[in-house]
């Protein structure tokens, strides 16, 4: 059962890490990353599906993402579903494809931008640590329901402990990188 709280912990300690990391690739830097556009689904014959799945994306140069779509007609459904979404970019089209420069950003834009990113990661940091508080409640009451010495109890903690600090580590190595390209002129 103890096995079982510290996999269950760490299970939901990684899907934390990676909700923060998926998170931080939606900040847009000032070159292109088709991983912006994840999000984002399009209405395909009365279905929403995501834009990955009605086109290619591709990156041709570092400030321009192309859009290919299989059918002509959805280039200005995916041009419309780019401007709802809200990500401050401004798609064109050259009639076969979506073309979407990327404009580089202003010196306060990536302080802000910066900001947001450790806003972003210690919301990551917070789901962390209460996964961890929730498996150290779980150990706690399972010791004493099964009568588990207080030494046992101890070494389950320093584990758990061990994984949080691994996760919080992998948070803050996502925190240098994302400010690292954000910095990048």
């Amino acid at each position: 059962m103890l096995d079982d709280i510290h996999k269950d912990a760490f299970s939901r300690m990684d899907q934390a890490l990676n909700h923060t990391q998926s998170e931080l690739n939606k900040i847009r830097t000032g070159r292109a990353n088709p991983e912006i556009f994840d999000g984002i689904v399009v209405d395909y014959y009365g279905t929403l599906t995501p834009l990955n799945q009605v086109s290619t994306v591709s990156v041709p140069e570092p400030r321009l993402i192309t859009l290919q779509p299989y059918e002509k007609s959805l280039i200005p459904i995916i041009e419309k579903a780019i401007l709802d979404a809200n990500l401050g970019y401004t798609p064109g089209n050259n009639g076969t494809s979506v073309l979407i420069p990327i404009p580089s950003l202003s010196e306060e834009r990536r302080v802000e931008l910066i900001k947001f990113t450790h806003k972003i990661i210690e919301d990551g940091r917070i789901a962390v640590r209460n996964v961890r508080r929730d498996a150290l409640h779980r150990i706690h009451d399972y010791g004493k329901e099964e009568n588990i010495s207080e030494d046992e109890i101890k070494g389950r903690e320093t584990e758990l402990q061990s994984i949080t600090d691994e996760h919080i580590k992998g948070l803050n190595s996502h925190q240098e990188k994302k400010e690292k390209e954000l910095m990048e002129v």
